[in-house]
């Protein structure tokens, strides 16, 4: 109900459909980003803590740093490697708390959900797009590619819902169009600009954003160890954005003109 009438929509509106390889790799990409990813999320939310839950969430990059060595043929970026466990450190002290629950579906769950959208982004930045394909085009193919591998379990297990309010109609939009068509358009627009790593690095803003309206919105209070958290998790995030540079630059830049480096 979240990803394919907002798939549908998107259809709708660019008028293009995937053509050539692009149906499998649409059928690939949307089962790994969504298909697969929003059950396995529910599921951990529904067994755990949302402490446990978005810090498992949080391991993303870590996985995104490994995978594309093997994927993309890049280098270990150590840099951004220590950043993301940073970040996970982070997120944990701002989110866990004393009643924080290891439920072995949840876990197992939350794992495979992070490991699923962590490879979908990694083949999504590998296999960029076709040109003059827009993010919102690419967002709408995989939205309904996962909407429809959805369907049928979504039918068999849950059936038709009996009654929508009109506070449900509200919220399913907002997933829908904001929380789904949205923000899937803005991040695959994103994933073609950024290094895949410190694209996945940015996933640390979901935990720290929700701990921020609790704050906000339900009275909720920061200790002193979950604003050091809060801190950590920021500095990772922005700290991955940075790529260090080349350790022979540094060395030619600082070696004295006229003793080149051979």
């Amino acid at each position: 109900m979240r990803a394919l009438p907002a798939g549908l929509l998107a259809l709708l509106l660019t008028r293009t459909l995937p053509w050539g390889h692009w149906w499998w790799k649409a059928l690939v990409l949307g089962t790994l980003n969504i298909g697969a990813f929003f059950p396995l999320l529910f599921l951990a939310a529904q067994h755990l803590p949302g402490g446990v839950a978005a810090t498992l969430g949080a391991a993303q990059p870590i996985l995104v740093a490994l995978l594309v060595v093997p994927v993309l043929g890049e280098r270990l970026s150590r840099w951004r490697l220590t950043w993301g466990i940073v970040g996970v450190a982070g997120v944990a002290m701002v989110v866990l708390g004393p009643e924080a629950g290891l439920d072995p579906l949840g876990i197992a769950a939350g794992l495979l959900g992070t490991a699923s959208m962590g490879l979908g982004v990694v083949l999504t930045k590998r296999w960029g797009r076709p040109p003059g394909i827009s993010s919102l085009t690419l967002a709408g193919w995989q939205l309904g590619a996962g909407g429809l591998v959805l369907l049928v379990p979504t039918l068999l297990i849950d059936g038709i819902p009996a009654g929508i309010d009109g506070p449900a109609v509200l919220g399913y939009l907002w997933l829908g169009l904001v929380g789904g068509l949205l923000a899937y358009t803005l991040w695959f627009g994103g994933i073609r600009r950024l290094p895949v790593t410190a694209t996945a690095l940015l996933g640390l803003l979901s935990p720290l954003v929700a701990a921020g309206v609790g704050v906000l919105l339900a009275g909720e209070t920061f200790t002193a160890v979950q604003l050091l958290g809060f801190a950590l998790a920021l500095a990772a995030m922005l700290a991955g954005q940075v790529a260090p540079r080349p350790r022979i630059a540094l060395q030619r830049t600082s070696q004295p003109e006229g003793n080149p480096i051979p």
